[in-house]
């Protein structure tokens, strides 16, 4: 089982979790498993009432999170001023008359890389479809577009060794200075599996309802996936000189040995 990598960074994100068609529309501090299925489905030209979902079951993701970012409010109308003909539709096939007021949620400056583990029936063909999707990749909205790097690796046997030992770390221009050491830097990691290292600190346990069972526009639900939320010390080199990052990051997507 080996795995694949990704850099989920942009000017905003945001990772609806609670929300569907309300007026305030939340996002979860991390990126979701429903927001990355839909982002591999679309990358794999799966429309959202076509079979397919199960074909990620099997996939596992770790979070590690390099910035956690600033969490803004947008407040958006939409439809006012207009005749009621042309206003927003609503589900029982009129309009509404007025504008529509939501409160949109999102995470500013924020970056995630992600491993996804699997076997390589499910990856091979999911690697190449992320560096040419079908549909193009966005971060939880279709207004948030990643950053490049988007692919760090398309195939890492140890996804996860990686994200603790070699991917360059971006942190934010300044750390307080408590909470960094000489040698190691504390960043925050969400797994769907214990930690496999015995000597790591222990997980506090989160229960997410983010487990997609179906992206139909009428018919979307989900389940209950558990995460296990820590924070490792990771070496300080990781973060180098961060005026640098963007080429050092560069340079690790492409230094990539063929599979």
């Amino acid at each position: 089982m080996s795995g694949l990598l990704l850099r989920l960074a942009g000017p905003l994100q945001s990772w609806g979790e609670r929300s569907a068609f309300t007026p305030v529309r939340d996002s979860a501090p991390f990126p979701t498993r429903s927001a990355l299925v839909g982002l591999f489905a679309a990358a794999e030209g799966i429309g959202r009432n076509a079979p397919g979902l199960d074909r990620y079951t099997s996939l596992r993701i770790t979070v590690r999170v390099d910035r956690p970012g600033l969490q803004i409010t947008d407040y958006h109308t939409v439809g006012g001023g207009r005749p009621k003909a042309q206003t927003a539709a609503t589900s029982g096939g009129s309009n509404k008359g007025a504008a529509v007021i939501t409160r949109r949620h999102y995470l500013s400056d924020a970056v995630f890389v992600v491993a996804v583990s699997g076997p390589d029936q499910t990856l091979t063909p999911l690697a190449d479809a992320l560096r040419r999707p079908h549909w193009a990749p966005y971060l939880g909205r279709r207004s948030c577009v990643p950053d490049e790097p988007f692919v760090l690796r398309s195939h890492a046997p140890h996804p996860e060794n990686e994200l603790l030992t070699r991917v360059p770390l971006s942190r934010s221009t300044h750390t307080p200075p408590d909470q960094d050491t000489d040698d190691t830097v504390p960043v925050e990691f969400l797994r769907e599996q214990p930690p496999a290292d015995t000597a790591a600190p222990p997980a506090d346990i989160l229960d997410v309802n983010d487990m997609p069972v179906s992206f139909a526009p009428h018919g979307r639900s989900h389940g209950v996936r558990r995460l296990y939320r820590t924070v490792e010390h990771l070496p300080a080199t990781l973060t180098g000189p961060q005026p640098h990052q963007l080429r050092r990051l560069i340079d690790y997507a492409q230094s990539e040995e063929p599979a």
